[in-house]
């Protein structure tokens, strides 16, 4: 838009002023739907006078509203970065003023202004995010998840028609960005998903997962403050959009980690929000995770459209390659490769969970397989925490047993879902082999079974250097283990003891993937 053509020009000119802060140097950044002044330890956050199929801040009373509603709703996700609304004012001479007395012209959202280098795109351009980060990451948003609303399900359910729709007459506008041969597919692909999977997503509302989440969780809306992951500017002009099936408001951030090439982080993340939440009915709401993922990426390639309106000259080609990338991520998400089960077996100390934790970040589909390790299922079955030690009852015939079938559950969940899983177990019996061997074969997916196998010495020091771990596995477990009669192995043998790497090396090949 021509700033001369802009009736909010004045006001954007007035914030982008040093003297408006004291003489501090001001920093000015234009979304689709907002433009935000940074000066000093101060951020303010306008919103543009646009309206959109998705908002409306087209007058000043919706757009003082939309302020409010954004300072109530993100207090819940980040209270240490939201202050207040201002107005900006002009006095009786005709000038303008920051919160001053005379009649408003404009509403602000008042910040705290922090290191803008520490929101996680920035981080991942520089870098990437690290294993911790992203264990974090997923520790943070399933808590933010306990926490927000529980909200009726069909207006949202219902609603997921009409995004479909927005995004569509999107494509079609912008031919040169969004290949309109492929838009048709996507817009038909995506409306025959949402019908197969509506009865999923109505029984998932009746059981209390569709809440008022953050709605926009992508990584430039995550900063890193003291070393934690804070979700900020979440939606707060229609509740609808805001609302979701928690694991809707998760695909925004899977799909952006893998949209960056950050697989790894993205199943780091994956994995630690379903060991934090520990609903067993999620493992069935995986059927609709490549749904979510691809709406999500469709829902940012429209946006990041959007925003070339505003975009200086120079960034328009950087935008133009985001939204074609998201768009095409969009459509492979809804093609995802078969499912898989992979076992992951062997005595103590030969690595299998490192093995499998490994392995987990390249089974196809997106964004990787779910771990399911008899150590930590264990202990949720007697209710502590990952590393308290269990006494010996624990590890009875009959408990472990139990635990084996827990594994067995819910790598049949998983699978029925048409995703992938990893069982991480020691395997040493012939009819616990079987018995996940035999939810495969059910399925009618894939199976691979890899038994790892290492020296008695390197399994002592193994299990005798461990720290902070879910296995209870001493030096005393791995010599009993020694009389295990483990039968017939049908499975891959795997030497493993050797380095993580080799082993890893041997593990990849054995299922079928490149050692690149």
């Amino acid at each position: 838009m021509d700033q001369a053509d802009d009736p909010q020009a004045p006001v954007f000119e007035f914030l982008g002023e040093p003297t408006t802060y004291g003489g501090r140097a001001v920093q000015r950044i234009d979304t689709h739907a907002n433009v935000v002044f940074l000066a000093g330890d101060l951020a303010l956050k306008v919103k543009r006078a646009v309206r959109f199929p998705f908002l409306d801040y087209s007058t000043l009373a919706k757009r003082r509203a939309a302020c409010a509603s954004e300072l109530e709703v993100n207090r819940v996700f980040a209270p240490e970065l939201y202050r207040r609304i201002l107005p900006i004012t002009r006095n009786s001479s005709g000038k303008l003023v920051l919160d001053g007395d005379g009649e408003p012209v404009e509403w602000a959202v008042e910040m705290l202004r922090f290191d803008e280098r520490q929101t996680l795109d920035r981080i991942a351009e520089a870098g990437g995010i690290d294993d911790a980060l992203a264990q974090k990451l997923a520790v943070t948003v399933a808590a933010m998840h306990e926490r927000v609303p529980v909200v009726e399900a069909s207006p949202w359910v219902s609603a997921l028609e009409e995004f479909l729709g927005q995004n569509a007459i999107a494509f079609r506008e912008v031919p040169a960005l969004f290949q309109t041969d492929i838009a048709v597919k996507l817009d038909q692909t995506v409306r025959s998903e949402l019908e197969r999977l509506r009865p999923l997503l109505v029984s998932r509302g009746r059981r209390g997962l569709i809440r008022r989440g953050h709605g926009d969780l992508h990584l430039g809306n995550i900063a890193v403050l003291d070393g934690r992951p804070v979700p900020f500017d979440a939606i707060e002009f229609d509740p609808d959009i805001a609302a979701g099936d928690v694991l809707y408001d998760l695909a925004f951030l899977l799909m952006d980690l893998l949209e960056r090439g950050l697989g790894r982080a993205a199943n780091i993340v994956f994995n630690g929000y379903f060991a934090q939440i520990e609903r067993v009915e999620d493992l069935d709401g995986l059927a609709a995770l490549p749904f979510f993922m691809s709406l999500r990426a469709a829902i940012r390639a429209k946006v990041t459209a959007a925003r070339l309106q505003y975009a200086e000259t120079r960034d328009q080609a950087t935008l133009s390659r985001a939204a074609t990338t998201y768009f095409r991520l969009a459509a492979e998400l809804l093609s995802p490769s078969a499912s898989t089960l992979v076992a992951v077996g062997g005595l103590s100390g030969t690595g299998k969970s490192s093995i499998a934790r490994e392995l987990a970040q390249l089974v196809a589909p997106a964004p990787g397989a779910l771990v399911l390790r008899t150590d930590i299922e264990r202990k949720r079955l007697f209710g502590v925490a990952e590393t308290e030690h269990l006494p010996s009852d624990a590890y009875s015939a009959e408990a472990t047993g139990k635990v084996y079938r827990i594994i067995v559950d819910k790598a049949a969940r998983i699978i029925g879902a048409r995703h992938s899983a990893i069982a991480d177990a020691v395997f040493a019996k012939p009819e616990e082999r079987a018995a996940i061997r035999a939810v495969a074969e059910a399925a009618g997916v894939a199976f691979r079974g890899l038994f790892l196998v290492a020296d008695l010495q390197t399994r002592l020091d193994r299990v005798g250097t461990r720290r902070l771990d879910a296995s209870d596995a001493n030096a005393a477990v791995a010599l009993q283990q020694e009389t295990f009669a483990l039968g017939a192995i049908e499975w891959t043998e795997i030497d493993a003891s050797g380095s993580l790497t080799e082993t890893l090396t041997r593990a990849r090949s054995a299922i079928g993937y490149r050692n690149d």
